[in-house]
């Protein structure tokens, strides 16, 4: 999809020449003398169509105005929900046959930005389509958007963000929806060597003999049961001077999660595709920074394997050594992806990191505790907490802090090791950040339970590619806030935008994690 950010008032967007105009107006609007007030006013006044939220009116070869298909969008008050409603229910009429160019005019919205960003992450998420195994696919006609604002200069910033954080977004969905075959642990670590032709991204991937000399036991138990080669993949992005700690993200990455020995009910249980939903936000995070270039540096790491029931898979009751010296009781083979985590967590130390965030489809607890609305989010330190409370405020990918109270860790002693890998039913994700945070001695750390907010059922059944701008409008702010010595530009070539409890079949599959 191309973007274009432009200049127009009233009357320039009506002599625009495009296939489609989609015209926002706020209660708020100010009539002037131009075809497109005209409109407005004659629809309100005859009682077809009105400026509340969630009203629209299709209008075609409307007198003065250039573009063949005209769309009146209400939109209220103009917040983001009420923008966000107003574009989705456009998607019919992008998508139409033969609307090839479509301008999208914004200027009658008071706060620009946020509608610029809404707009265009609605835009990217109507456009983009699977195709990677289907034979035959029917994509949309459009290839080219026109934001129309009234002031281009005090929106391009928010404007190239929101474009940046869309093609992040497409490939975290990508990867995320790829079938489990044509996702392995080594498909994904060359999706990672991909991204390394970007400037300023590096990539190394260290395949099982590395991981073994680091001593990774946890993350070698989970991939057991695979033929496929575990990888712990390495990405980083240089924008800040070498002296600058870096933010580290660790992305989950079980390309295929069949609980292992606690197997999984059948139901539903293709979706565990989905289960490396962590690791394709951390590649997504990178190909926006491809594009943005801010003066920060950041890692990635991503723990990549397979969980399944082989007859060399790692049993119930198994007491494995993690990196840290740290010894495991896996008590359910389903709870896996802490165990990929734990070791990478304390191969993030090595980097004396500002920050890290892991970010994982974990447990099915935070499903039922936060719904697809919010993801989980835990911390060890305030102020990292409210970073990226705020920065999920502003992108409009919410996450809601939980405790980390030290009582919830009592469930994970073991008789038989330094800690069980689970600690019963009750508080589930609090548990397993717990499990975590034993891993990640005085790092500022955060951990984001995305199990509710990476995928979405039924009709509109997919990968969501979240929490992608949550993570780029943090890294965004944390260049922001950082002192002026911190700031220096990279000097790089801007790159051309281009045992689970049984549930019912419809259900989405415990993340046990």
């Amino acid at each position: 999809m191309n973007f274009e950010l432009k200049a127009l008032n009233l009357s320039g967007a009506a002599a625009a020449k495009c296939d489609l105009l989609v015209l926002l107006v706020p209660e708020s609007f100010k009539p002037e003398q131009d075809p497109l007030s005209a409109l407005v006013q004659s629809a309100s006044k005859h009682g077809d169509w009105s400026q509340a939220a969630d009203k629209s009116l299709q209008l075609y070869q409307a007198a003065g105005v250039q573009a063949r298909r005209v769309l009146l969008l209400g939109i209220g008050a103009a917040s983001v929900r009420d923008i966000r409603n107003a574009m989705q229910s456009a998607a019919a009429c992008l998508k139409a046959d033969g609307v090839k160019h479509a301008l999208v005019y914004l200027a009658a919205v008071e706060d620009a930005a946020q509608a610029v960003r809404t707009s265009v992450q609605c835009i990217a998420d109507t456009s983009y389509v699977y195709t990677l195994t289907k034979s035959k696919v029917t994509k949309p006609a459009l290839n080219k958007v026109t934001l129309g604002v009234q002031n281009k200069a005090a929106v391009n910033a928010e404007f190239e963000q929101a474009v940046a954080v869309a093609l992040g977004q497409s490939l975290a969905k990508e990867w995320g929806n790829r079938p489990a075959n044509h996702a392995t642990p080594t498909m994904l670590a060359q999706a990672a060597k991909d991204l390394a032709k970007h400037a300023a991204i590096q990539c190394k991937v260290h395949g099982p003999k590395d991981v073994e000399k680091l001593g990774m036991g946890a993350f070698m138990a989970v991939a057991k049961g695979s033929k496929e080669p575990l990888q712990l993949i390495e990405l980083s992005y240089s924008g800040a001077a070498k002296s600058e700690p870096p933010v580290v993200l660790v992305g989950k990455g079980i390309t295929f999660d069949t609980g292992g020995i606690s197997l999984k009910p059948a139901a539903a249980m293709d979706e565990m595709k989905f289960d490396m939903c962590g690791a394709a936000s951390v590649l997504g995070v990178f190909r926006a920074l491809a594009e943005l270039k801010p003066a920060i540096n950041v890692v990635g790491l991503i723990p990549a394997c397979e969980n399944m029931p082989d007859g060399g898979a790692v049993k119930p009751g198994d007491v494995v050594t993690s990196m840290s010296g740290q010894t495991i009781e896996i008590l359910n083979t389903d709870a896996e992806g802490r165990l990929v985590l734990c070791d990478a967590l304390t191969y993030a130390e090595r980097f004396k990191p500002a920050a890290v965030v892991d970010i994982a489809t974990l447990t099915g607890a935070c499903v039922i505790a936060l719904g697809g609305v919010r993801s989980g989010m835990y911390a060890n330190r305030d102020d990292l907490a409210q970073a990226l409370q705020l920065a999920g405020d502003k992108s409009d990918d919410l996450c809601w802090r939980m405790p980390l109270d030290d009582d919830y860790a009592e469930g994970l002693k073991s008789h038989f090791a330094d800690m069980g890998n689970v600690a019963g039913r009750a508080g589930g994700s609090i548990t397993a950040a717990k499990f975590l945070q034993r891993f990640v001695g005085n790092m500022p750390w955060a951990h984001l339970d995305i199990a509710g907010t990476a995928w979405k059922e039924g009709a509109a059944k997919g990968a969501t590619g979240r929490p992608v701008p949550l993570l780029v409008q943090y890294l965004v702010d944390a260049v922001q806030s950082a002192p002026a010595k911190a700031k220096k530009p990279a000097a790089v070539t801007k790159a051309k935008t281009a045992s689970a409890p049984k549930r019912k079949a419809s259900a989405k599959p415990v993340v046990q994690g």
